[in-house]
């Protein structure tokens, strides 16, 4: 069932806070540049490629050596204005050594909402696309609070489910610090075990996920599967895997069995 995602040509990647940073807000150099050579390359492939990337105000407390994450709105803004231009800047110079250029889209949670916004989104993608252009799409924290204040973009994995939406794309991968969907919560319970494929958003599935994500980021099981939900409803299959080696992307390519995937029988 999973070979099918070897023919996928429009793909949405995203990668969350703590993938791409480590505990101290400081950026973890050697997952970012792995993630920039395997999309170089399969992106070379004909395949068009978004990446949704989390971490604005994650690298915006480590450029300015805040001792925590901030809880009021305005200094989180602030901090993901920061934060933004560093990691724009570490994306751009990674991804130029495997050639490849790279776009900023900053989105809000009212471009699905308002067809003229959603149009203008699409034309971009589409353009930057025919360019052989690499978006990397993030929530635009400093103009709206959407994702601050748990609005329609609470969090970057439904960010990832709307840009799918808006690209046609026919893969989302979720790259996160967990190895998939478990029966039980891993953490505490040592004989869980990693749910395969997923062909429907169950509240039994939904109980299974509660819980919050990192202390780095915002979104956590119940965030994807939230996600996962909306994409099987529009026929695109999901994949949540681990991010610590983004080579991993190159085993969910070849349909191996990783991560979780969500697809429905048919799409399956």
């Amino acid at each position: 069932m999973r070979n099918s995602l070897s023919q996928a040509k429009n793909i949405v990647i995203k990668v969350g806070t703590s993938t791409i940073t480590k505990e101290d807000g400081s950026f973890n150099l050697r997952v970012i540049d792995r993630l920039a050579m395997v999309i170089s390359d399969l992106h070379t492939k004909d395949r068009n490629i978004a990446l949704v990337s989390s971490g604005a105000i994650g690298c915006g407390v480590g450029v300015l050596g805040l001792s925590e994450r901030p809880t009021c709105t305005k200094e989180k803004q602030a901090a993901a204005a920061v934060g933004q231009c560093a990691l724009m800047n570490v994306y751009t110079k990674r991804f130029a050594d495997y050639n490849q250029k790279v776009a900023q889209v900053l989105l809000t949670g009212d471009v699905l909402d308002r067809s003229i916004r959603e149009e203008n989104a699409r034309n971009t993608f589409q353009t930057l696309f025919s360019w052989n252009v690499i978006p990397i799409v993030n929530a635009n924290d400093t103009v709206s609070v959407d994702e601050l204040q748990g609005g329609v973009l609470a969090e970057n994995d439904s960010l990832s489910a709307y840009v799918a939406l808006l690209t046609q794309a026919d893969l989302v991968i979720i790259l996160s610090d967990i190895d998939g969907l478990y029966d039980h919560n891993p953490s505490v319970d040592a004989t869980a075990k990693r749910i395969p494929h997923v062909e429907k958003i169950t509240p039994e599935l939904y109980q299974i996920a509660g819980g919050t994500g990192s202390n780095r980021g915002t979104g956590g099981m119940l965030s994807k599967l939230k996600a996962a939900d909306m994409l099987l409803h529009n026929g695109t299959k999901m994949v949540i895997a681990n991010g610590r080696d983004p080579e991993i992307l190159y085993d969910i390519i070849e349909g191996k069995d990783v991560g979780t995937l969500f697809a429905g029988k048919e799409d399956a």
